[in-house]
């Protein structure tokens, strides 16, 4: 689906009236309450900028309302992300005029940055619908690293953009991954511990004394005879937060080029040693994404079929599992 190129003059004008239950309340906080599509932070700017006027004049933020007044907001549709749009395949999910939920291969940058500007999924998405020019980051509430694959969701219109980052920061959204990780786990359980800043190496993270909160609930999908099969639900959504955690728990994830070091175990078959030694990235799917729809209000649920990399993994480590039985 191709859409037509962004105006960056377009200006939609919407028009409402304070209601009298609200009176003696902030202008921001009013607004907010009569165009909940968009964010305070969002409100507020256009509050400044003396697009959003309370009676047809500025008002600061902080000025009260009588009640009964007229409001007038104007939505300026501004190109905010700036990458060149590029034909390149997405995997869709879930496809309406909120949201696109795609499926993001192992080894795809999401943003376009110094060392990638070109071929990412933003340049994707722009080519697919050239409108998400106008969001923040084109649509994009959450990120996945380059070479960890799996569901994402974009946000299409600005009133998904602000309902799903709410739903983001409220921990309202459902995130469950898979990981292969080294070592064979007895049960699962929780791993609560900050996230933050390497000391020393700026590249990683790490579970350090004053970083944000992090908390990954974790469980045994299937256990092996030196690794296991673990499902991963985020509870919050820090920068590396599974491969982290997981490596703060002594069970790295198979492959993780920052968290891990290879370690081939004692007596593996030879197929499974050499897939271990070629297996580049880090054994890391996001699997199912749950959320509310911003329009309609509904559960939209999504899953992305393991990748084949993995199932060839996982495959043999089954095999390797049972030449070792007596």
């Amino acid at each position: 689906m191709n859409a037509s190129p962004p105006d960056e003059d377009a200006t939609e004008l919407l028009e409402a009236v304070v209601p009298t239950a609200l009176a003696g309340r902030r202008f921001d906080q009013v607004l907010a309450e009569i165009f909940p599509d968009f964010s305070r932070s969002r409100l507020s700017e256009w509050i400044k900028s003396g697009d959003a006027l309370l009676d047809g004049r500025r008002v600061k933020p902080r000025d009260p309302v009588r009640g009964g007044e007229p409001v007038t907001l104007a939505v300026a549709l501004a190109v905010e992300t700036r990458a060149e749009p590029e034909e390149i395949p997405l995997a869709v999910l879930h496809e309406d005029d909120e949201v696109l939920v795609i499926d993001k291969p192992a080894g795809l940058v999401v943003h376009p940055g110094a060392g990638n500007p070109r071929g990412t999924l933003v340049n994707a998405l722009l080519h697919r619908d050239p409108k998400l020019a106008e969001l923040p980051r084109a649509g994009l509430v959450h990120r996945l690293d380059k070479d960890t694959s799996g569901v994402m969701v974009v946000a299409r219109t600005l009133r998904a953009h602000a309902a799903l980052v709410e739903q983001l920061s409220g921990r309202e959204v459902h995130r469950q991954y898979v990981a292969v990780v080294m070592g064979p786990m007895v049960a699962g359980g929780t791993v609560d511990a900050p996230i933050g800043r390497h000391p020393t190496d700026r590249v990683r993270m790490a579970v350090v004394g004053n970083g944000r909160p992090a908390i990954t609930h974790y469980r045994v999908r299937e256990r092996f005879r030196a690794h296991t099969l673990v499902e991963c639900r985020l509870e919050t959504g820090r920068t590396h937060q599974i491969r982290v955690h997981m490596a703060h728990v002594r069970h790295p994830i198979v492959g993780d080029p920052l968290y891990a070091r290879l370690s081939l175990p004692k007596g593996a078959t030879p197929e499974l040693a050499e897939m271990l030694r070629g297996f580049r990235r880090q054994a890391l799917h996001a699997e199912r994404l749950e959320f509310e729809h911003p329009a309609s209000g509904e559960t939209v649920r999504c899953q992305a079929p393991i990748p084949a990399d993995m199932l060839a993994l996982l495959d043999l480590l089954r095999a390797d599992t049972s030449a070792a039985k007596p």
